[in-house]
């Protein structure tokens, strides 16, 4: 009974406010625009809404030209003009209509319609969020929280996230919870963190929900409940979060507090990495690449390898020049793999460093180059890798590109040894038998040394031998 009513009220205000606006009452001009834009009481019309807010906004109702600036802004009415939305954000926000100088300091923040300034955007903002708008306290409390356009301060932007999450706004519910999570501007309080998420989760923002599911995943402010986890994280993994649908492969690829189920992490991995997910793409092509919960296809491996590596993860781009050198899923290409190898080294990727080495080694994909193979080992072999150390060793050994040092050799020898490498705790008894005492004493005081200075070495996983 009540939709008929609205319906009907709805019609008679269209028509009260039609015979207002054509005899040029602003108010009347600017409420008929809503109308239209709202197909309230009348068929939805975005270009009348357009017309009659436009006749409002030319008459200075501020709140008309806040809304004519949106409609250049998304082009509803009227053809996209950025430069057009900024005037009108602007006229109204000079009148102190605080939506439109929110507005206008996001225009200032995208660089939309006029030179982009961080500093002149938090002036907006600041503006907009003493006048009471939640939306702006936020934006206040990510500026001052990342230093965009203001000294960075992080009890200002707890102040700020506060106002607006006491207000309930759901994104500074998630930034004020962060705040306490890692303990910025306050002290870290992880109770107080999942409190926050909680909040925000309640009104279905999916972040939070996520949030709250690798808390009770970690027992981070909450009890380790890996059921509780799964089930936050599927909330916010259905809504297209893709931390959480990478999380939740992650549990379901691991059988961490749920049964092991490689196709449904398949199924996450894929909707995450689609979704441009970096990590999901590295996962998704090592599913493939051993054929787990799938049908192992070394192409869709290198795939999704690559679009993880051209996003930048060494991991990734260490993979795929392992396919490219060995023609895995791609026609063999060493050149390929070389510089690919090279943009995971270059990032630190110890593997990477120690396979660049050992194709510098062999001019295999780029020029011999005794030189450079001596420091790509050497950078990966400072990082603790196993197999870059006994590569180091051997150039020591023999003198190539490093002046020739028995006992820096069998230093490296002793480290690989050490770290697991089968073939060079053999070199490195043969070595022996052809040393002084002296030189044996003093190599290994090199590798004890070497150990105290860097404790947090570990050996890498080896990634195949490559030639040394």
């Amino acid at each position: 009974m009540k939709k008929p009513c609205s319906a009907r009220q709805g019609h008679d205000s269209y028509r009260w406010f039609l015979v207002a606006a054509e005899r040029g009452n602003p108010y009347a001009q600017f409420n008929l625009g809503r109308i239209y834009k709202a197909g309230d009481g009348v068929a939805r019309d975005e270009a009348q809404a357009f017309y009659w807010m436009n006749k409002a906004a030319v008459q200075g109702i501020a709140y008309a030209q806040n809304h004519l600036g949106a409609m250049y802004y998304y082009g509803r009415g009227v053809d996209a003009d950025d430069g057009l939305a900024v005037h009108w954000f602007r006229s109204a926000a000079t009148q102190g209509e605080a939506s439109a100088q929110q507005n206008l300091g996001q225009m200032y923040r995208k660089g939309r319609g006029l030179v982009r300034s961080d500093e002149a955007a938090v002036l907006w903002f600041a503006r907009a969020a003493e006048q009471g708008l939640v939306s702006a306290q936020t934006l206040l409390g990510e500026a001052y929280a990342e230093g965009r356009g203001v000294t960075r301060c992080y009890p200002m932007a707890m102040a700020w996230y506060r106002k607006a999450a006491l207000q309930h706004d759901p994104h500074a519910q998630v930034r004020l919870g962060l705040m306490y999570k890692h303990g910025c501007g306050v002290t870290r309080n992880e109770n107080q963190a999942v409190a926050w998420f909680r909040q925000a989760a309640m009104r279905d923002v999916p972040a939070a929900q996520r949030l709250i599911g690798v808390a009770y995943a970690e027992g981070r402010g909450v009890r380790c409940d890996p059921r509780r986890a799964v089930a936050w994280l599927l909330r916010a993994a259905e809504r297209d979060d893709a931390d959480a649908q990478y999380n939740l492969g992650v549990m379901l690829a691991n059988g961490k507090g749920v049964e092991q189920d490689l196709e449904l992490a398949l199924v996450w991995y894929q909707r995450a990495a689609e979704a441009g997910h970096v990590l999901a793409q590295y996962n998704l092509g090592s599913m493939y690449a051993r054929g787990r919960g799938v049908d192992r296809d070394e192409r869709r491996a290198l795939e999704w390898y690559r679009m993880a590596a051209e996003q930048g993860a060494a991991n990734a781009q260490f993979n795929v020049g392992v396919m490219y050198a060995n023609g895995h899923g791609v026609n063999k290409d060493e050149v390929l793999a070389a510089a690919w190898y090279r943009s995971a080294a270059e990032q630190g990727d110890a593997g990477a460093q120690n396979n660049l080495g050992a194709m510098y080694a062999n001019g295999v994909g780029v020029e011999r180059d005794d030189v450079q193979a001596v420091d790509w080992y050497g950078r990966a072999a400072e990082q603790g890798h196993p197999l870059a150390q006994f590569n180091l060793s051997s150039m020591y050994r023999s003198g190539r590109g490093v002046v020739r040092d028995p006992g820096r050799c069998l230093m490296w020898l002793t480290l690989s040894a050490q770290a697991g490498d089968v073939a060079a705790g053999s070199n490195r008894q043969r070595m022996q038998l052809v040393m002084t005492a002296q030189a044996i004493a003093e190599a290994q005081e090199l590798a004890r040394q070497w150990r105290a200075a860097h404790p947090a070495a570990l050996a890498p996983a080896q990634h195949g031998r490559a030639a040394d």
